[in-house]
């Protein structure tokens, strides 16, 4: 492939992880002032979260405040604390078969229905010699762009 098949179109998310999640809660929603949409769990990804939005619409972008169910065990989502970033893409899974194709490292999983509802997979912080290419120590969440959200941000 010569040409890229997919369009990043901006931010989605944001993913802000602490020891406290009430700590993150008194600073993003109580001071700042963000609406919180929704909560999620999983004991698979070790994380309790928030999420929160600000604006609306298709330009709204996510803030989600997190902490470790056990702070022992991996994945630690509260290190470092500014977690990931996501990013919005119009076509997931031709971005991921294209990436794959450069050499990009993704974590395990694949693609996958992520805490909003949109279907998401990761780029691994740290490249390897099988897949050389990463998020150069920053993880990156792709998620797949909704059509509202094509249609305002393509």
């Amino acid at each position: 492939m010569s040409e890229r098949p997919f369009r990043i179109l901006g931010i989605q998310q944001i993913a802000i992880g602490g020891t406290d999640k009430s700590k993150l809660a008194n600073l993003w929603i109580d001071l700042f002032g963000l609406e919180k949409t929704s909560s999620y769990q999983s004991e698979k990804e070790n994380v309790d979260e928030d999420i929160l939005r600000i604006g609306s619409g298709p330009h709204a972008i996510e803030v989600d405040i997190m902490q470790p169910i056990d702070p022992e065990k991996a994945p630690k989502v509260h290190v470092p604390p500014l977690n990931h970033i996501g990013l919005w893409v119009d076509d997931l899974e031709k971005a991921v078969e294209y990436m794959t194709q450069k050499g990009m490292r993704f974590t395990p999983g694949g693609i996958r229905k992520g805490a909003a509802g949109h279907n998401v997979c990761f780029i691994h912080p740290k490249g390897n010699d099988e897949f050389p290419m990463s998020g150069e120590g920053v993880l990156i969440e792709l998620v797949q762009a909704p059509e509202d959200v094509i249609k305002a941000l393509g």
